[in-house]
């Protein structure tokens, strides 16, 4: 097994005043060379958007873009025709392949709105553009890993079009957990929402993030109650 740490305080930052955002990966203005993608996994954003404020709309193309609101609401407008709001609890998904404009935006004039942003690499090029969002059972996550994305259109969450699956965990303080790795040579990217987790003996803390890769099974232990997204992807194409 192999792990590299990635401290909360080394990401990216930039604060737009509407938006102040933190990059687990190279993006926009912020490039380090070492923190370019892991494996498929290309860009982690923690975003804040300010009230009523937002993103123009703007291209995508060949990417899977997974939004996951965690405090508030965000308007999506697209070019295929999509109009909704992803509230906290939802996770959303756009396969961009052959291209797509879309916009989003704080509908709030009183709140502000959190979320992450995840771009993965598609398995294959110029696919049909697709939109799906759907509504998690949160009671789930409590003490346990639930799946909230996978590359089957039939299985738990949404679909990708990659061997990717995505888990959402809400551990109370000392409960432990094994991991299984769902399929051969993908790593796991850990990123914790809040409190604190031991993994394989490394603690992380909030908005800490953990790359692991060659590995079977990941222990993990929550120091405190503790919030966490696992993302197992493709280590290459």
């Amino acid at each position: 097994m192999n792990t590299v740490l990635h401290k909360a305080n080394t990401r990216g930052h930039a604060d737009h005043g509407w938006l102040n955002a933190y990059h687990s990966f190279s993006f926009a203005s912020w490039y380090n060379p070492e923190r370019v993608q892991f494996g498929m996994l290309r860009v982690l954003n923690d975003d804040t958007v300010a009230a009523g404020m937002g993103f123009g709309t703007h291209p995508h193309d060949n990417m899977e873009i997974i939004t996951i609101p965690l405090e508030g609401d965000l308007a999506h407008k697209d070019s295929m025709g999509n109009a909704a709001t992803i509230k906290t609890g939802d996770v959303q998904v756009m396969s961009a392949g052959t291209g797509i404009q879309h916009s989003e935006f704080n509908p709030n004039a009183d709140q502000r709105t959190k979320l992450f942003q995840i771009w993965v690499f598609p398995k294959y090029r110029n696919v049909e553009p697709r939109y799906q969002q759907i509504t998690l059972d949160q009671s789930k996550q409590k003490n346990d890993f639930a799946q909230i994305l996978s590359p089957n259109a039939d299985d738990e969450g949404v679909w990708i079009y990659q061997d990717a699956w995505f888990h959402l965990a809400d551990f109370d303080k000392d409960f432990s957990k094994t991991y299984n790795l769902k399929k051969e040579g993908n790593g796991l990217y850990v990123f914790v929402i809040s409190g604190t987790i031991t993994v394989e003996g490394e603690e992380l803390e909030t908005r800490d993030g953990l790359r692991i890769w060659d590995f079977e099974t990941v222990d993990f232990i929550a120091s405190t109650d503790a919030k966490f997204l696992l993302m197992e992807i493709p280590m290459e194409q």
